[in-house]
């Protein structure tokens, strides 16, 4: 654990979030508080016909590591289920928890210093939950196929 827990790729991600407007009124919106650090995340999406994810907003008001979790989120969400997004959610709660098994989630091993700070987990999950919790809304409102 010789590597900084801020280090030049955090701070390159959190400094290049896209999709940072909410949608006007999306199919699902979710937003999760860290009452640890106080970062909050806002995720609005669509899905299209094929239950995927079409379209994202998101507010972003977080420390740099909530940030950095929210630009790799962004970078990767448009087409994904609400199915794999719940699945990333889990992957990268229970990695962070010590898990051996990296998520699947493109660019997560970056946080990989912050796995021994506990207090660093939660603005860390908070764009993974936000959106999870988005796709299940936004899934429900969703006409059966």
């Amino acid at each position: 654990m010789n590597a900084p827990l801020y280090n030049a790729g955090i701070l390159r991600l959190a400094a290049s979030i896209a999709h940072q407007e909410r949608l006007a009124a999306p199919m699902g919106s979710s937003e999760k508080r860290s009452p640890v650090c106080g970062s909050r995340m806002t995720v609005d999406l669509d899905l299209g016909p094929d239950g995927r994810v079409s379209r994202v907003g998101m507010l972003v008001r977080a420390c740099a590591l909530g940030q950095a979790s929210s630009a790799l989120l962004a970078n990767a969400i448009e087409g994904r289920t609400p199915e794999e997004l719940a699945t990333a959610r889990d992957e990268l709660t229970a990695w962070l928890a010590g898990s051996e098994i990296a998520p699947g989630w493109p660019g997560l091993a970056i946080f990989e210093p912050a796995r021994a700070y506990t207090a660093r987990h939660p603005s860390i999950r908070l764009a993974f939950e936000a959106a999870a919790e988005a796709a299940e809304l936004a899934a429900a409102r969703q006409p059966a196929r």
